[in-house]
């Protein structure tokens, strides 16, 4: 659906919106989804993003610098059919990476029900900051091994990241 509707709207928020309005629609035992959708210019390096209920991405600067994108207070989608989802934007300077992962990366657990977290993420992700993708995501997937041990993982672990060359 979103794919689909990315193709047919300009704006993250009006995809957003009109993704959520079908999910809801149609949705089989109260289904939802979460949904970081973006649109990257890679000209000009403008984000413009929309964020429906799923993690905050963390912005890698060329200078090692590490920020989480601010939250918004979007619903995920198809839990209700009438929802306004909001737009923001922000630009990639050269050097600058997106990374964008899943719950199941904050939440991984070891074997004492600790969770990675958010706050070993950007420790992670400042060590790496200056590297490229690959080694970015490669990275970030060894230590959550090493910090989960032989805990058995309940979600899955994702990652995407973007840099501007």
């Amino acid at each position: 659906i979103i794919r689909s509707k990315g193709m047919q709207y300009d704006t993250a928020s009006a995809c957003m919106m009109e993704s959520n309005r079908l999910l809801a629609a149609y949705s089989v035992d109260c289904m939802f989804v979460t949904v970081f959708y973006a649109i990257y210019n890679t000209k000009t390096g403008l984000v413009t993003y929309s964020n429906a209920g799923h993690n905050s991405p963390h912005l890698l600067r060329s200078d090692g610098t590490v920020e989480e994108l601010p939250r918004q207070s979007d619903v995920m989608l198809g839990v209700f059919d009438m929802i306004e989802y909001k737009e923001a934007s922000m630009l990639l300077e050269p050097g600058d990476t997106l990374v964008m992962f899943t719950d199941g990366v904050t939440e991984a657990m070891n074997e004492s029900k600790e969770e990675f977290g958010t706050k070993r993420l950007s420790e992670t992700l400042e060590e790496v900051a200056m590297h490229n993708c690959q080694q970015i995501i490669d990275t970030v997937k060894t230590d959550i091994a090493a910090f989960v041990g032989e805990a058995e993982q309940s979600d899955d672990i994702t990652l995407l990241a973007i840099k501007r060359v």
